[in-house]
């Protein structure tokens, strides 16, 4: 009965989201194409594709949210057109797209396993670096919406580290978060994959890896499967960036302790205002979500340090729209600080010199206390859910999950008897 519960929640809830979808009839969809017109070089962005999707004959969709047993590999350029706002992506409004406003493909092709690590060779000497970022997408993710997203943030960051997508078989539609959740055990193999052949790649010399939303945990399902068959995650593998985390908090704890001591150095980002993740938790009955934990209390602030886990909290940052998930996108000068430590090759919670006064990002956990907390600009950045849905989910999504922080998981239990609209959200204390 509960189950049945649940699903209907789930309908209901992406039922009256997806109503409000009109508004974005205005982007075009099938946008794998390159476009014909020439496009200056030094306006594009390359980044290579590792995905779990299975592809299709059409290719203006590339890969489709279906699964493939065997990874696919993918070489993809996207242009970026001079007019760019930071933090933004211009969308094509057509699937010919406009170069001189719009991102635009140019470069779309399928290649093999050695392809792919000839393709990464030449980006990295022509980087200059032995670095790669590997990213992994959240759920309601389309293979176009991943690709172009992760072009914005390779762009703004100005890392040098070459991109890597892995992107897993997302259906990139509202109804189907239980599809989604299975797509992600089942991509784990496949991640895994990439990563060990990362490893294993004498011209890689170190390895970041950026997961957002539901990819946290494709990625810690992954590096415990490493852990296992290794004796220990590959020590090439440096930072690990958990981005607003949809895990189980006992699920999140569990995986990481498995993990052992060698383990990379995690952050953690978190924001106690995203509604989100409150929608989740409530949908699923569980403990709280990772990403939406207060670290600075009792029991998580001694977890965390045990665990030697820095998190950021971003619940005062004023940015992106009133989901507080998508702040990690929408602010320039956080997707440049990332790509700046990753760069200088410092761990992404390193002391220096941020932006705390203007946009009030503090830092707790193993580095500091709440006490004397650094105040450093550095996130993840990409949005919660698919761009083309965030700004209609809003409203919806706000009436349904409050963004206030509860005092406990009863007093959410009680609101939720209590079947009272919510009041309009206020700023966190």
């Amino acid at each position: 009965m509960r189950s049945v519960q649940r699903t209907i929640s789930i309908m209901l809830v992406a039922t009256l989201i997806g109503s409000g979808l009109s508004g974005c009839a205005g982007r075009a969809t099938g946008i794998m194409q390159p476009v014909p017109e020439p496009v200056d070089p030094a306006n594009v962005v390359s980044l290579l594709v590792a995905t779990t999707r299975s592809s299709t004959a059409d290719e203006s969709i590339m890969f489709t949210g279906g699964r493939n047993l065997k990874t696919g590999y993918a070489d993809i350029g996207i242009s970026i057109p001079k007019s760019h706002q930071a933090g933004e992506v211009e969308w094509p409004s057509s699937q010919k797209g406009d170069p001189a406003t719009e991102f635009v493909t140019t470069r779309a092709k399928t290649i093999d396993r050695s392809g792919f690590f000839g393709t990464l060779h030449r980006m990295m000497r022509q980087r200059k670096t032995g670095q790669v970022l590997v990213f992994v997408h959240g759920y309601n993710t389309t293979f176009e919406d991943a690709v172009y997203r992760f072009a914005q943030i390779t762009h703004d960051s100005k890392a040098k580290a070459a991109p890597i997508l892995f992107t897993w078989p997302s259906k990139g539609e509202l109804l189907a978060y239980p599809y989604d959740r299975e797509s992600a055990v089942y991509s784990r193999d496949g991640l895994e994959e990439l990563l060990q052949d990362l490893a294993r790649d004498p011209a890689v010399k170190e390895i970041a890896v950026l997961a957002h939303s539901m990819g946290n945990f494709v990625t810690l399902e992954s590096l415990r499967q490493m852990t296992v068959r290794n004796g220990s995650i590959a020590p090439k593998i440096k930072n690990l960036m958990l981005a607003s985390p949809d895990v189980d908090l006992d699920v999140a704890r569990v995986l990481i302790r498995g993990f052992g001591d060698k383990k990379p150095k995690i952050t953690l980002f978190t924001s106690q205002d995203d509604v989100a993740l409150k929608f989740s938790t409530r949908v699923w009955g569980s403990a709280n979500r990772l990403g939406a934990i207060n670290a600075a209390v009792e029991p998580y602030a001694s977890a965390l340090a045990k665990e030697k886990i820095d998190v950021f909290d971003l619940t005062a940052l004023q940015a992106g729209d009133r989901l507080h998930h998508s702040k990690f996108a929408e602010s320039p000068e956080v997707v440049q600080m990332i790509g700046a430590r990753l760069a200088s090759g410092q761990s992404i919670a390193a002391r220096g010199a941020g932006l705390g006064d203007n946009i009030g990002l503090f830092v707790t956990g193993a580095t500091s206390s709440l006490s004397h907390a650094a105040t450093l600009a550095i996130s993840a950045p990409i949005a919660v859910v698919d761009p083309k849905t965030r700004g209609n989910l809003t409203e919806r999504a706000q009436a349904i999950a409050p963004t206030t922080e509860p005092d406990s998981i009863a007093a959410e239990a009680q609101k939720q008897k209590a079947h009272r609209p919510t009041a309009a959200p206020q700023p966190s204390p």
